[in-house]
């Protein structure tokens, strides 16, 4: 059972989270060193417009293991997660969001799924989110059973720990909020497998939900499309 892992990379994509991202990097800074022997944390600022970016330059220049990453506009949240990947240095790869509704020192609890899978995989005991997005939720987890097959009990939950050679097996498009179904849905398609275990979910203290955003929504569905053609297409040429 591993209990600090050789290297590990966390970032959090953020956009609009000045009042969350000081707390969320100070608790970073407290608990990586009891998981990891090299760290670095990296923020994704994706166009935030209320200081989100240059409170992260500030928190870098404090300390050389913060990192920052900045889009000079708003791309979406699959376009903040391809970016913390392609940032990320280190063996291992974690990410949670900047709204800081987990707590980090649950990063101790992925360590010994990777005995048995090579994914860990949070799932939110209990989530502190209104009751529409909760129903937003349940249908958006059952659509994707339906077309792409993917059976997670929490598809959504950012808090995913993954090894860095998966980010090299795979390509990943979704610049929306499918990116969490691309990435475990070729994931699996590339042989790695996944377990998952139960982490608390705590309520927003600062800024806005953007998830529920219609312009959110069918973007998804967009890309939950084409997403599905690429699988159809896939399996047609392994049929030829």
């Amino acid at each position: 059972m591993p209990t600090q892992l050789p290297s590990l990379s966390v970032f959090f994509p953020c956009h609009n989270e000045v009042g969350n991202l000081e707390r969320l990097v100070a608790s970073a800074r407290e608990t990586l060193p009891r998981v990891a022997d090299q760290w670095e944390v990296i923020v994704v600022d994706d166009g935030s417009t209320d200081g989100t970016g240059p409170l992260a330059d500030r928190l870098a220049a404090d300390d050389p293991c913060v990192r920052v990453v900045h889009h000079p506009h708003n791309r979406g949240y699959g376009a903040a997660l391809q970016s913390g990947f392609a940032a990320a240095r280190y063996d291992y790869v974690f990410f949670t969001d900047g709204d800081g509704q987990f707590d980090l020192a649950e990063i101790a609890l992925l360590l010994p799924l990777l005995d048995q899978a090579d994914l860990a995989l949070g799932y939110r005991l209990r989530r502190a989110d209104p009751a529409h997005r909760l129903l937003y939720a349940w249908c958006y987890k059952l659509l994707i059973r339906a077309i792409l097959g993917l059976k997670v009990r929490d598809l959504d939950c950012a808090f995913k720990l993954l090894p860095r050679r998966l980010l090299e097996s795979v390509t990943l498009t979704s610049n929306g909020a499918l990116i969490s179904a691309e990435l475990l849905l070729k994931a699996q398609r590339a042989g790695f497998t996944w377990a998952q275990v139960g982490v608390h979910h705590y309520p927003r203290i600062s800024g806005q939900q953007s998830g529920g955003d219609l312009r959110v929504i069918l973007r998804m569905f967009r890309e939950l499309w084409q997403l599905r053609q690429e699988g159809s297409n896939t399996i047609s040429r392994r049929e030829e």
